[in-house]
Parts: structure tokens; sequence; C-alpha cells
């Protein structure tokens, strides 16, 4: 970017960076950062790209680790199968989610957005270098734009494009993956194309979609479409850590000169840190919602200062309170109690899931039946049983009384077999001595087991003769 096509400091504001003052769009080229904060994300992106591609690989007891079919309202948590039925803990984890953004934004800005958002990971660190690397840097790429339409134009920018749309292309497979699980999509690869026109064309559009997005639409997506960077703004405060620039040290802003006594601040006004900006904004006119938190500025600033033999962390992660101050970042209480609240909510989600039963079984007297009385003198009462088996296999079901003497009788069936993915009726007759009955209505505790493990204990009431 020029130093003359940025925004003036009273005028920033008025609309976003990669708008002109005639409504027109502004295309961002960035320059490519170095520097110790890239090397950090690079590593963090390696990670995180191959978690992203191996996560719809990884099984455990023959269930996918992670599987969201909204189709079918099945998901597949950690292995874990959750049903509508489990309703309540995707409430619970919803509100946890919300309180976590809220409480995490407050605390560390937009370090999600820089760091672990897809559109920051894959553009930033996929697309864009591959841009790099296919139409050069920022100027030739620029002057190729503005130029003639040439073989030298038309073969770069076809190779580019035809990657980008093969990667959007492997992406939207992924992605379908998560969906429906890799062996189905395996299922759906071997078979003819002809059945399944209907999810091809779905695939498709996801693939436009994402290619559109990276090739495109872009930084548009951080600074106008995203919701999460529309509401940052009003969850900073003066200590919200950010990257922000230093203007106490900064300013006034002047050129650097050799051999020449230095009276102005230590910004020497390179623009580095604007041109490797990819939302293209100014860091130094203060906090804006177009700052995504990449730390490329940090690494051009710190590679400037270097070679000027300057202090580092002009540009730095740092709240407006340290700024003023001049104090380095803190753990002050407020971070602590934060921290800890995010970390209490994580693990309580985790063990709401963890112990999450995979096997429930509801159990309640037949409504408008009364007690009877058997040949053998033992009282019997008719009960009804809905199974849900969560789990991809059969269940072998068996009930046990936990502090009652009697036996069960089922009807229709003596073996109690749960079908995967459903949910299984059972009617049967519980049958105890006089002598167990103390009152009217007695309490019961009825133990489950699945595959001879204890899974579940219900409460239910068993109906007697008055004492």
């Amino acid at each position: 970017m020029d130093e003359n096509e940025l925004l003036e400091p009273s005028t920033f504001r008025d609309r976003i960076s990669n708008i002109t003052e005639d409504g027109s769009r502004k295309w961002i080229y960035a320059l490519k950062p170095k520097g110790n904060w890239y090397k950090y994300r690079i590593i963090f992106a390696v990670l995180y790209l191959i978690a992203f591609f191996a996560m719809p690989f990884i099984k455990v007891n023959d269930m996918p680790f992670i599987l969201l079919n909204v189709v079918e309202g099945k998901f597949i948590l950690f292995s874990k199968i959750f049903w509508p039925q489990d309703f309540f803990i995707f409430a619970v984890g919803m509100i946890t989610f919300i309180i976590f953004i809220v409480l995490f934004t407050v605390i560390y800005g937009r370090l999600f957005c820089g760091w672990v958002c897809p559109q920051t990971v894959f553009l930033e660190l996929v697309f864009r270098p591959i841009e790099w690397l296919i139409e050069g840097t920022p100027n030739q790429q620029k002057k190729r734009n503005e130029g003639p339409w040439n073989t030298d134009k038309i073969v770069r920018k076809t190779l580019k494009h035809v990657i980008y749309f093969l990667i959007s292309f492997l992406i939207a497979h992924t992605f379908l993956a998560y969906i429906l699980g890799i062996d189905e999509v395996y299922r759906l690869i071997r078979e003819p194309l002809s059945g399944h026109l209907s999810l091809f064309a779905g695939l498709i559009a996801f693939t436009l979609l994402f290619y559109g997005v990276f090739a495109f639409v872009r930084e548009i997506v951080c600074t106008t479409i995203c919701p999460y960077g529309r509401l940052q703004g009003v969850m900073f405060d003066k200590n919200t850590m950010q990257i922000s620039y230093d203007y106490k040290r900064g300013e006034p802003r002047g050129k650097f000169k050799k051999n020449v006594e230095r009276t102005d601040g230590d910004c020497v006004n390179c623009f580095k840190c604007v041109q490797v900006c990819p939302t293209g904004i100014d860091i130094r006119n203060g906090v804006q919602l177009d700052c995504v938190g990449c730390t490329a500025c940090i690494d051009a600033c710190d590679e400037v200062m270097d070679s000027l033999h300057m202090d580092r962390g002009l540009i730095r992660y740092a709240s407006e309170n340290q700024i003023i101050t001049g104090l380095p970042f803190q753990f002050t209480n407020r971070v602590k109690a934060y921290t800890a609240l995010l970390i209490g909510l994580m693990l309580g989600m985790g063990i709401l899931i963890w112990n999450r039963r995979s096997v429930d079984t509801f159990i309640s007297r037949v409504k408008g039946q009364t007690y009877q009385e058997t040949e053998a003198g033992k009282i019997s009462n008719l009960f009804e049983a809905k199974v849900l088996n969560k789990t991809i296999k059969d269940k072998k079901i068996r009930f046990a009384l936990e502090d009652h003497q009697g036996n069960f009788r089922f009807i229709g069936t003596d073996t109690l077999i749960a079908k995967k993915e459903m949910i299984n009726d059972f009617t049967f007759f519980l049958d105890l001595p006089k002598e167990e009955i103390s009152e009217r209505s007695s309490n019961l505790k009825i133990s489950v087991f699945a595959d001879e493990e204890k899974v579940q204990t219900i409460k239910t009431k068993f109906l007697g003769p008055f004492k």
C-alpha cells in the first residue's frame, strides 16, 4: 500500500480500511511478514491444519471422534453420541460458549481471530503464501493486475486459481466428512455420481463458496461480514490485551537520519506495519475493528527497530492502560479470576460430556393399572421401559432390584436387546413377595446393565395393598 493511499488520522474511522472514499473496493496487497511471531503462527497453523484434516479419520471404539450430522440430528463429540434427548447439554454448552467468548475477548482481545479462526489461518497461511509464490511480491501483483492480459499473466492467474479451487474442493470434502463421516464419504465416492447428484451439487456449491471467500472476498469477511468482529467493539475496555502502538514512545513521528541526534519519537514513518497488514489498517491510529490481531505489524516494526538499533516493542501486545503507564503486561487479579473461570467452564463442559450416558433408560408403571396378586402369593405391578441406545452397537440389557427381592417377567421376550441408535420398548411384570411391601406405595431402585456393565439406577414406585 502506498503512503498516499492511507486514510487521514481524522477520517480513518469514517469507513473500513478496504473501501475507498467513493465506496469502491480497495484491494489489499499485503507484504509477506517475517519474524518470530510469524514463525510461531506457521508452527501453530501446521498443527491446526493437521488436526483439521486428520480429525475425520480418527475413531475411538469404532466411532468417529467428531461427527456433526445436522441432517439427522446426530452429533458425536469425543466419540460420544448426542441425540435430541441430550439437548440440555447443548443448551448448557451454548451458554458456556457465550460466556467463554465474552470473557476471553474482554481479557485477550482478538487473539482468536489472529491465531485460531479458520478464515485467518487458511487465508494468511495457505492461500496468500501460494499467491506470493506464484504471483510474486505485492508490487509485482499490483503491476500485473493493472497491466494487460499477456501470456505470463494468464498462466500465473490460471495456475493460482486452479490450485485455489482444488484446495477449496478438499476443504469441502473435509467438511462433508465431519457431517456424514469418513466411511460414508468413501462410499459416496465409490458409487456412481448419478445416484448422488444433489449431494454433489451441494459439494460444488460449498467448494465455490470457499473458493470465492479465499480468492476474492478475503478480508471483507473479517471487516464486514463476521458478527464476532462487530461484537468485539463493545467488549473491549482499557485493560483488554490487544496489538497496540505505543504512541507515548513513538510520537511525534519523523524520518530516521544518520548521524543526527533524534528529537522525534521512535516511529520513523516507514509504513512497514501498514504494508504487512492483511486488512490494510494503520495500527498507529489506535484500536480498530478491522484489526484481526495477526501480529504481522509487530514483526515488521521489530525488524525496523532492530535495523536502527532501537528497542523492540513499539508495536506489541498491550492494553491501553499499559501504554499509558508504560508497565509491561501483568496477570492482574482480574485476569487471573477470568482465566480461572474460563478454565472452570471448559472443565465443567468436559465433565458433563464425559459423564453423559450412552444408554439411557426410563421406567414407569403402566398408567391405569393397579397391583395384582399372583398364584404364588406375590404382588405384581405392570411396568414399561424405554431404553435409548445411543451407541452404534446393539446392547444386551438386564434389570436387577437393588434393595428388594423380586423377579422380572418380560412380555414377549426373555432376552432384552437394545437395538443401536434407537429407542427400544419393553414391558414387564415385577413380582415382589408380600413381606417386601410395607406401605401402599413403595420406593424401588432398579439397576440397569448394558452388556453386564451397570449404566444407570432408576427410581420408581410399586403399588401394593393397604396394610
